[in-house]
């Protein structure tokens, strides 16, 4: 009867010991995965609802709120006026790029058209090729200008908007230097947009885009 009970005791030892072996190894594949899901969830978390989580992450810093809205206020200025000097400097250049290829276009026709008699057919063929080139780049630096214009136009609404919420908010200094940069930023693309509008009318003058092969 004792040997029965030790046996009996010994199968109940080693089923427990199954058990609790089987218990530990999910308890660790749960926390394996515990990490991924950690990192999963702080991405969706950090992209979704990075604004809902910033106020959680920051260290109290006994600000009142008032400061609070005026050191919003100088980041949201800083901000905007880095887009709006950026796409002021890409609408420039793509300005300019869009007015040399419209002058080097009137050139070609123009050379195009006052050697026309002097001219080989190789070398009258190597001419009109450049111009044919020529007219797909002005039409490409075109558009360029299109959605960079498009890009400037919606820099200058949101400085325009940060400078009023920086002056509602009391911060006039802030308020005072974006709307500097607005009217920077305008005077700079005006002046261009001037030489832009004159090499336009020179261009449809010289017929250049639409003018057939001699």
């Amino acid at each position: 009867m004792a040997v029965y009970r030790r046996k009996l005791f010994a199968v109940g030892l080693s089923w427990a010991s199954s058990l609790m072996s089987r218990s530990f190894s999910q308890r660790s594949r749960r926390l394996a995965v515990l990490p991924t899901l950690l990192r999963n969830n702080w991405k969706t978390l950090s992209v979704t609802g990075g604004l809902c989580a910033v106020p959680f992450i920051q260290k109290p810093d006994n600000l009142s709120n008032e400061d609070r809205v005026l050191r919003a206020s100088f980041l949201i200025t800083n901000s905007a006026k880095t887009y709006l000097s950026q796409t002021t400097l890409v609408l420039l250049d793509s300005i300019s790029n869009y007015v040399k290829a419209m002058r080097k276009l009137v050139t070609l026709q123009k050379h195009y058209e006052d050697s026309i008699d002097r001219l080989s057919s190789v070398d009258e063929d190597k001419i009109w090729q450049l111009i044919l080139r020529n007219r797909q780049e002005v039409i490409d630096r075109r558009k360029d200008c299109k959605k960079f214009e498009s890009c400037w136009k919606t820099a200058i609404n949101l400085a325009e908007l940060a400078a009023k919420a920086a002056f509602n908010a009391g911060a006039d200094q802030a308020s005072v230097t974006t709307k500097d940069s607005v009217e920077l930023a305008k005077s700079q693309v005006e002046e261009l947009q001037q030489m832009m509008l004159i090499t336009e009318r020179q261009l449809k003058d010289s017929e250049a885009e639409e003018s057939e092969r001699l």
